[in-house]
């Protein structure tokens, strides 16, 4: 027994089998798809990093400034434990950098989208994206890319009904790729337009529709009531789509003048990746773009690790990032454990983007490994090393949940070999954390374990403590 946990626990529920049993098309390499071109026009990477250097160049500063200005020992970053800048913070870096406060502020707001910036309560430290910042332009655009997925975070939200502030950033997509193919000015008017139809799609497509009290048949209806949603108009679209104008060109993701709007080469450009990725999705063997996030965990399972984090890049550049992360984290929630751990990994795809929504899922005990090692790896550690977050007994209650996905999806050798990845060094001091760690699914995984086990003895053992879970025994 080993004290680590594997780097990569991806469940490989397809039967092994030898080389020689294997298609001849699976001996043989095949083609890579050719990387695809971007529109012409588009400008090459390295100008496209210079564009989103420029337009960071603000963020970048007050990220530099953090550096060396706060941290422990140094300063508070946070009054609120939320990543608010306190005020005594900003009044020192408006000080230091000859800005004012609000300026200050709204360039810590977007180095912390950007992933300049990591906040850890009340403390703040260089994100690794600011490390690279001058000699990697991946780095860069990536960053420049997060802010732009977080679009709708980066100016203050109106004040109008939630769920149709919802309906818009989530039609957005839709607007921006019809703004990509255009190449060039669009008439707000025309764009208004496209927001309404899609905004109507998303709510038919909700089945959004009255149901009154069952009539017998023979039953004449009664005519709609005057308020009667099917026949109720839209609610003026025109004030959101302003906003969310302003909010994309805050980003640097297009401009707007004389009744027009127009993308920037970087945000042409990071549309037209975002579409890339639905395209290939779409053309590929899983095609899992269209499914909820439990639908698309289920088809990856059985995907080699790079396809399948291919599938969550296309899923997720089909869907506002809000709405994804909470999808994700609301299948993880479920009773599979196997979808638990394949959606934290569609989340580190998502990166500092999701950051938040994990952080806030650490207090509940189901989730709570997971985020943990999700924000160790996010925060610089070595995933190798993202286990020594991990408490005893939380390493354990993950192991139990692992085991409990070997069980319900792999096979009986898979979860012997799983022994190996506890961080207990004997069988009967695992067994001992077992039954103490409390988890639902502990008496099922110590019985087919014991089923699996080739070991007669330790099978045994395995049993009498199934047998001590089940009936509360010590």
């Amino acid at each position: 027994m080993t004290s680590r946990i594997p780097r990569d626990s991806r469940l490989r529920l397809v039967r092994p089998r030898p080389l020689a049993a294997a298609p001849p098309a699976m001996n043989q390499r095949r083609p890579r798809r050719a990387a695809p071109r971007p529109p012409e026009g588009t400008p090459a990477r390295s100008e496209l990093a210079g564009m989103a250097r420029s337009g960071l160049a603000g963020a970048a500063r007050v990220a530099r400034w953090a550096d060396s200005a706060l941290g422990p020992g140094r300063g508070s970053a946070t009054a609120d434990g939320k990543a608010t800048l306190s005020d005594a913070t900003a009044d020192h870096a408006a000080r230091e950098l000859g800005l004012t406060a609000a300026r200050v502020r709204a360039d810590w707001d977007t180095a912390r989208l950007a992933g300049l910036i990591e906040v850890h309560g009340d403390t703040a430290r260089p994100g690794w994206r600011l490390r690279a910042w001058n000699r990697d332009d991946s780095a860069v655009l990536r960053g420049w890319v997060a802010l732009f997925d977080a679009w709708s975070l980066a100016h203050p939200e109106p004040a109008e009904e939630p769920a149709v502030v919802a309906e818009v950033v989530s039609a957005m997509p839709q607007v921006l790729s019809f703004l990509q193919l255009s190449a060039g000015p669009v008439p707000v008017a025309q764009l208004l337009d496209l927001l309404e139809q899609r905004v109507t799609e998303l709510r038919t497509e909700r089945c959004e529709v009255p149901y009154g009290p069952r009539l017998e048949p023979g039953t004449p209806k009664a005519p709609p009531a005057p308020d009667d949603d099917a026949d109720t108009p839209l609610a003026p679209l025109a004030p959101l789509l302003e906003w969310a104008l302003h909010a994309l060109a805050s980003v640097g993701a297009l401009t707007c003048g004389d009744g027009h709007a127009t993308l920037t080469p970087l945000g042409s450009w990071a549309v037209w990746v975002k579409l890339e990725q639905i395209c290939v999705a779409a053309q590929s063997p899983a095609g899992n773009i269209e499914q909820s996030a439990e639908g698309m965990l289920r088809g990856c399972a059985q995907l080699r690790p790079n396809a399948a984090r291919a599938e969550y890049r296309a899923w997720l550049a089909a869907r506002p990032v809000g709405s994804a992360v909470a999808e994700l984290l609301g299948a993880a929630r479920g009773e599979d454990a196997l979808l638990r751990g394949l959606a934290f990994e569609a989340l580190r795809v998502v990166g500092a983007p999701a950051e938040p929504d994990v952080r806030a899922v650490v207090e509940e005990p189901t989730l709570r490994p997971y985020a943990l090692l999700w924000l160790a790896e996010h925060d610089g550690a070595d995933p190798e090393d993202a286990h020594e977050v991990l408490t005893r007994r939380e390493a354990t209650w993950l192991w139990v949940d692992t085991a409990a996905a070997v069980a319900d999806h792999g096979e009986a050798p898979l979860l012997v070999r799983h022994l190996e990845s506890a961080v207990q060094a004997t069988v009967p001091a695992l067994l001992d954390e077992v039954r103490a760690v409390g988890h639902p699914r502990t008496v099922q995984v110590l019985v087919a374990l014991a089923a699996a086990h080739p070991d007669p003895a330790l099978a045994k053992a395995v049993r009498r403590a199934a047998f001590q879970v089940h009936t509360g025994g010590s």
